[in-house]
């Protein structure tokens, strides 16, 4: 009996010496696994997502730009539709506000209430230091009436009285008053454009 068990040992040890290394083969395979799903989860485009960065258009410059056209540094493509819009929904820096009442030169307590800015509101702006996207559209939108009035008017002076009179072609209403809404401010615009090519009516 104990010659049969003793020739029976090593295989019993052989047997379990391959379960062992199988067992070592299997846990390095899982092992393995886990390192290639960490490393493909690491790869850009699948667990991790890259961080786009979008170049906005202007931040600055809008009012002199649309009241007086292109200057130093600044061009039509710095003010393309598209970067214009980016810009307006960043909102534009409460600078562009004082920018705009120099060019027009209304008092403020007359010009604001016209962009729906109030007292209240003005101190928020400007302490956060930027108009929000209904504000800074309405402001881009008086500085292009300012700009296409000097235009025809042919002097910033000339455009300023002209924006600030009663006109006949818009039936007695204040061309900046009319502009408060979008469709006031077409109107004025189509009125200089009369006024333009010499169909004043």
């Amino acid at each position: 009996m104990s010659s049969a068990t003793t020739k029976q040992s090593p295989k019993k040890s052989s047997i379990a010496g391959r379960v062992r290394r199988k067992s070592s083969r299997l846990d390095r395979l899982r092992s393995g696994v886990s390192r290639s799903g960490s490393q493909y989860a690491d790869r850009p485009g699948h667990a991790k997502q890259r961080t786009l960065k979008v170049r906005l258009g202007p931040q600055s410059g809008v009012v002199s730009y649309y009241v007086h056209g292109p200057t130093g540094k600044t061009t039509d493509l710095d003010f393309t539709p598209s970067k214009l819009i980016e810009v307006l929904r960043v909102g534009l820096p409460v600078q562009e506000l004082r920018d705009l009442q120099a060019s027009l030169d209304v008092p403020v307590d007359k010009l604001f209430p016209m962009l729906g800015i109030s007292k209240a509101t003005l101190h928020r702006r400007q302490a956060e230091g930027r108009l929000d996207q209904a504000e800074s559209d309405r402001v881009v939108r008086f500085a292009k009436l300012m700009g296409k009035a000097v235009e025809v008017m042919e002097s910033d002076e000339n455009a300023r009285k002209w924006l600030l009179s009663p006109q006949f072609g818009l039936g007695g209403a204040v061309p900046l008053e009319y502009a408060e809404t979008e469709v006031g401010a077409r109107e004025v615009e189509n009125l200089l454009g009369r006024i333009e090519y010499g169909v004043y009516s």
